[in-house]
């Protein structure tokens, strides 16, 4: 039986969270280039988790797919944050 009043605690490594700037800075350069709206494109992604969102040019989906939902959202959020 799950203890639904737990919170979930997750954190990612600093080096994974360097991999996932790197990967969205590229991501965000192919939507760019390509003539997207770089931020709807990724946003929509987050929230649907369709692939299709990101564009084929210099392999942005497949590097964006590479990346956990979970902790794109934790590494934008603590960039936000500054934290």
């Amino acid at each position: 039986m799950l203890d639904n009043d737990r919170t979930m605690i997750f954190s990612i490594n600093k080096v994974y969270e360097d991999d996932v700037k790197k990967i969205l800075t590229m991501v965000y350069e192919a939507l760019k280039e390509k003539g997207y709206n770089p931020i709807n494109q990724i946003v929509g992604y987050i929230l649907s988790e369709d692939p299709t969102y990101i564009t084929t040019y210099k392999n942005a989906r497949n590097l964006i797919r590479r990346i956990d939902r979970d902790d794109l959202l934790e590494a934008i959020l603590k960039s936000y944050l500054n934290l």
